[in-house]
C-alpha cells in the first residue's frame, strides 16, 4: 500500500475536522454547502467552502478513502503544489457545472410559471419557504417541478467532484491498473473503468434514474471529470516530459 502523500494528508485531516465541527455548529453546513446562486443562502465561498462538508459519514469516507487511494499516487507524479491546483480546479469546475445544470432545470420550470402570470418574487419566496403553490402540479410535469425546485433548494456538498478529476487523471496515466466496484467484484482496468463510472454519472444526471441512489450531485462529478480531463491534456501536452513537477 502507498504511504500516504503530504498535501493528500493535509486534505483529509481538513475534511475530518470540518466534518466534525459540522457535528456540533449546524450553521457551518448551511454556511459552507454548495448553493444556487439565485438563492438567498448562497455566497461566494461557497465555491471553495462545500469541498469541505459532507452529508454523512460514509460520504466522507468513500470520498477520503478515494483520494488516498488515487490521490498518493497523482500527488507523487505532480508534486505537492501542482496537484492542490489540480485538486481545487476540479473540484470548482464541479461547483460550475452543477451551477449551470441548476440554472437550466431552475429556469426551464419558472419561465412557464411566469408565462402563466406569476411573479420572479413570488416563485422565489414560496421556495425559500421550501413550498410550493398547489396550482404548480397542474402547470408543470412532474420532473420539470421537482428539477425546478430540487435546483434551487437543495445544496450540494462534497469534494467528489475533486475526486472524479483524480480518477480521470489516475486513469489516464496509469490506464492499466485494475480497479473493481463495490457492486461488480471484478477487476476492470481503469482506462475502461473510470469513463464507464463517469458514463453511469452522466445516465443518472440526464434521466434522474438513480443508479448510484438519490441526492447526488452527478454534473458536479462529470464537471470534476471534465476538468480533470483537460488539465491533463493541456499539462501532457506543455509541461511533464517525464519530470516531476512540484
Amino acid at each position: 500500500m502507498m504511504n500516504i502523500t503530504k498535501a493528500v494528508k493535509h486534505l483529509i485531516i481538513a475534511n475530518i475536522l470540518f466534518f466534525l465541527l459540522a457535528q456540533f455548529l449546524p450553521g457551518l453546513q448551511m454556511n459552507a454547502a454548495l448553493y444556487y446562486f439565485e438563492n438567498p443562502n448562497f455566497h461566494w465561498w461557497q465555491i471553495f467552502s462545500h469541498l469541505f462538508m459532507h452529508g454523512s459519514l460514509a460520504h466522507i469516507f468513500f470520498n477520503m478513502f478515494a483520494l488516498y487511494s488515487f490521490g498518493a499516487p497523482l500527488e507523487s507524479y505532480f508534486g505537492s503544489n501542482r496537484f492542490i491546483v489540480f485538486y481545487f480546479a476540479c473540484g470548482i469546475g464541479a461547483a460550475l457545472l452543477h451551477t449551470a445544470v441548476n440554472y437550466y432545470e431552475f429556469h426551464s420550470g419558472i419561465e412557464l410559471l411566469l408565462k402563466d402570470g406569476y411573479t420572479y418574487d413570488q416563485i422565489t419566496s414560496m421556495l425559500d419557504q421550501e413550498k410550493v403553490y398547489t396550482h404548480w402540479k397542474d402547470l408543470l410535469p412532474e420532473k420539470t417541478l421537482d428539477s425546478m425546485c430540487s435546483a434551487y433548494i437543495s445544496p450540494a456538498v462534497g469534494a467528489s467532484g475533486a475526486i472524479y478529476g483524480i480518477l480521470v487523471a489516475f486513469g489516464m496515466l496509469f490506464p492499466d491498473a485494475k480497479l473493481i466496484m463495490i457492486f461488480l467484484p471484478i477487476p476492470i482496468k481503469a482506462k475502461y473503468f473510470i469513463p464507464i463510472l463517469i458514463a453511469l454519472d452522466l445516465f443518472s444526471g440526464v434521466t434522474k434514474f438513480p443508479i448510484f441512489g438519490g441526492n447526488i450531485a452527478h454534473f458536479a462529478h462529470v464537471g470534476g471529470a471534465l476538468i480533470g480531463f483537460i488539465l491533463m491534456k493541456i499539462w501532457q501536452k506543455n509541461s511533464f516530459n517525464g519530470k516531476r513537477l512540484y
